[in-house]
């Protein structure tokens, strides 16, 4: 690799290693460990093929791409449902009562973690990446018609797992 392209790679993993790094950690279901694994998969392999990865016409949904296929293989081997502890250890508190928007915050992280892996990798990428419907298919290698049917379904999975503020709430 030249040198330009070698800081071309720098300055793109620079900017997008933290967007990568959340929709991670939302496609593992809040596992950031196996998260920073899976976005350390998918920048060596962006590395490997930054030549094509570069020319490419949407390189956001490329990167992404690799995302989705490294979390599969991670979920895939062996090692996947090895756990060396019951849970991970628990953050000490530091005595700050958490905000309304902190508390919204976990509910949504564990209720996504409780959808699906299919569906959750749909709704990550369609309303935390912003990929379109189009854009999603492309990334998960499926049709639109499926994106659409994924979301519908993570979407009223996400909803049972979330208890409405207001009962009297109306929900589509």
């Amino acid at each position: 690799m030249h040198a330009t392209q070698r800081q071309e790679y720098v300055d793109f993993v620079t900017g997008a290693t933290p967007k990568l790094r959340r929709t991670a950690y939302l496609l593992t279901g809040g596992d950031a460990h196996r998260a920073d694994d899976v976005v350390q998969q998918t920048l060596t392999r962006l590395y490997v093929k930054w030549g094509r990865a570069r020319s490419a016409d949407d390189i956001g949904a490329y990167v992404h791409r690799m995302l989705v296929n490294a979390f599969r293989q991670e979920r895939r081997s062996r090692w996947f449902g090895v756990r060396l502890l019951d849970r991970p250890p628990e953050p000490e508190p530091r005595g700050v009562a958490p905000t309304d928007a902190v508390v919204d915050t976990v509910a949504v992280r564990a209720a996504l973690a409780a959808v699906p892996p299919g569906q959750r990798m749909v709704l990550v990428l369609r309303f935390y990446a912003d990929l379109s419907v189009e854009q999603t298919a492309e990334v998960l290698g499926c049709s639109a018609g499926n994106v659409k049917s994924q979301t519908a379904r993570g979407l009223a999975a996400l909803r049972r797992q979330l208890p409405l503020a207001d009962p009297t709430e109306v929900t589509r």
